[in-house]
């Protein structure tokens, strides 16, 4: 791929990234007139609209007198018929990759389709399958289908890589675009289709090499809709509102959940929890593995303990991130600890060569 592909493939990624991601007002004139254009695609007539303002109230207010309830939602029909409609868009579009397009499309599949759903994966679908929980997984895949990332593909492979598309594939391909364009995620029903409008905010970083986002936020919700609806997140992990506003050690210490507890202490710090837990020191360790650093180890609870190191490499920020990493209570050596994280002795890790 030449640096100017590359470069344009970028722009594009980024572009519909900013769709998927944004909070301005949606068009509802504009998404309506799209999705009722794709209901006639699979010959239904336009639906009535039910517009919502979060997906957390999208199922729970399907309106009176619709064939579809949010019990059954797993029986909808349609969301599996919009699926096959744009597979088999997605089809034609393949067919017109022609052998000299192979190189350009290869790479445009992992810097603008991969990139993309690892977005989706990390920052989209958690809100989505915390508002609907009791959803099956086969429904969920529906979401696949107005996310950004296939939309952003072809349009990648038309204006980056030339892959010529017919006057009727562009029309098509057009009406999928409006509505990722209009307006926020979308559920088909027979006679009534629930869209959501978009959240007031949004908060993400960078944390993949090729512009993959996740949900962050240290000073609050790190997503919101207009009714109050919200999710906060640490570095890509859903957290609760005390990790972020109150990190006592006493919550921390009652908290089971690994995960959100070691958050928690990120978001104190490693040294401030350290002292206020009173966490005995058993050993310090200059780290082989990342020459010019130490390793600490310290005693956390009954039969645990907690390595303490500095990451190997730079954070986008310029800074090295302190992380503690919890091992088994039987270790007494730092160098030992730090080798049972990578399933290595003491004396391998040694021979590692500088960790990341």
């Amino acid at each position: 791929m030449s640096v100017l592909v590359q470069r344009e493939a970028a722009a594009i990624r980024e572009q519909w990234l900013g769709r998927a991601l944004s909070t301005q007002p949606t068009d509802r004139p504009a998404a309506e007139a799209a999705i009722s254009a794709l209901y006639r695609l699979i010959g239904l007539p336009p639906p009535r609209f039910h517009w919502v303002s979060s997906p957390l109230m999208a199922l729970a207010t399907v309106p009176p007198g619709a064939r579809q309830s949010a019990e059954n939602i797993d029986d909808w029909p349609l969301p599996a018929e919009f699926t096959s409609l744009k597979h088999r868009l997605s089809r034609e579009l393949d067919c017109q990759v022609g052998w000299v397009h192979r190189p350009n499309e290869q790479l445009l599949r992992q810097q603008v389709l991969s990139s993309l759903n690892s977005s989706f994966n990390s920052a989209f679908l958690p809100p989505l399958l915390q508002a609907h929980s009791g959803v099956s997984w086969r429904y969920r895949t529906w979401y696949d289908t107005p996310y950004v990332a296939w939309l952003a593909h072809y349009d990648a492979l038309h204006r980056a890589a030339g892959v010529p598309f017919s006057a009727g594939q562009h029309r098509r391909l057009a009406l999928w675009t409006a509505v990722a364009s209009a307006c926020h995620w979308w559920w088909p029903g027979e006679q009534v289709c629930v869209v959501s409008e978009r959240p007031v905010a949004v908060h993400t970083e960078v944390w993949g090499d090729d512009g993959e986002v996740r949900l962050h936020h240290a000073d609050g919700p790190a997503l919101r809709y207009g009714d109050g609806w919200d999710l906060y997140a640490w570095h890509g992990t859903q957290v609760p509102p005390w990790v972020l506003e109150d990190p006592a050690i006493d919550r921390i210490a009652n908290e089971p959940n690994v995960e959100v507890r070691r958050c928690a202490i990120e978001r104190l710090g490693w040294g401030p929890y350290i002292e206020q837990a009173g966490l005995r020191l058993v050993a310090t360790a200059p780290d082989p593995g990342n020459p010019g650093f130490e390793l600490r180890l310290y005693d956390m609870r009954r039969d645990t303990k907690v390595l303490l190191a500095i990451n190997g490499s730079v954070e986008r920020d310029g800074h090295r991130r302190r992380y503690g990493l919890t091992v088994p209570g039987f270790l007494k050596d730092p160098v030992d600890a730090a080798g049972w994280t990578y399933g290595l002795s003491a004396e391998q890790y040694s021979l590692l060569q500088r960790r990341t």
